[in-house]
C-alpha cells in the first residue's frame, strides 16, 4: 500500500516492497525466465523464418495460383496496384496493409471464398478447391515483411 509522504500505513495494511513496485513499473521491469527464453527463441529463430516457416511446396503452389488469379488486380507484391487496379472502383485491397494483416485466417478465407459484394473481388469457392484457397492465403501471408522504415526518425528536442 502506498501512502502519502510522512504518513504511516494503517495497522494491518500491506506495505509494498521495492520489488513489488519494480515489477509493476515499466522502467524497473525485471523479465521472468520465461520472458527471457521467449526473447532468445525469437531472436535466434525469428530472423531465419523457423517460427513462421511454411512448407515451400504449399507456398509455391499458392504463388502460382496468386499469379494466375489475383496478381492482375492486387499486384505482384499485394499492394492492390495490379494492371487492372486503376480501372476498378473501389480499388483492390492492399493485402499487406495493417488492416489486412490483423484479420484472422478465417476472415480472409471467407473473403476469398465468398468475394466482396459491390467490388470486383469474385467468389472463388466454385473455382478453387479449399486447399488452393488455403495455399493462396499462406502465400498472401508470406508477402508481409516487417522492416524498419526507410525514413529516419524526426530529430529530438
Amino acid at each position: 500500500m502506498i501512502t502519502p509522504a510522512g504518513a504511516q500505513p494503517a495497522e494491518g495494511a500491506r506495505d509494498e516492497s521495492q520489488s513489488d513496485q519494480r515489477r509493476r513499473s515499466p522502467q524497473g521491469y525485471v523479465p521472468s525466465i520465461s520472458d527471457r527464453l521467449l526473447l532468445a527463441l525469437l531472436l535466434t529463430c525469428g530472423g531465419t523464418g523457423v517460427l513462421l516457416a511454411q512448407p515451400s511446396e504449399t507456398l509455391d503452389h499458392g504463388q502460382a495460383i496468386y499469379r494466375a488469379h489475383c496478381m492482375e488486380c492486387h499486384g505482384t507484391t499485394g499492394k492492390g496496384d495490379g494492371i487492372k487496379a486503376p480501372f476498378l472502383s473501389p480499388r483492390p485491397g492492399n493485402l499487406i496493409s495493417a488492416a489486412t494483416s490483423v484479420k484472422t485466417d478465417t476472415e480472409l478465407l471467407r473473403t476469398i471464398a465468398q468475394g466482396k459484394p459491390r467490388t470486383a473481388m469474385p467468389a472463388w469457392k466454385n473455382v478453387l478447391p479449399a486447399e488452393d484457397q488455403q495455399a493462396v492465403l499462406q502465400y498472401i501471408r508470406s508477402l508481409v515483411r516487417f522492416t524498419r522504415p526507410l525514413t529516419p526518425p524526426p530529430p529530438g528536442p
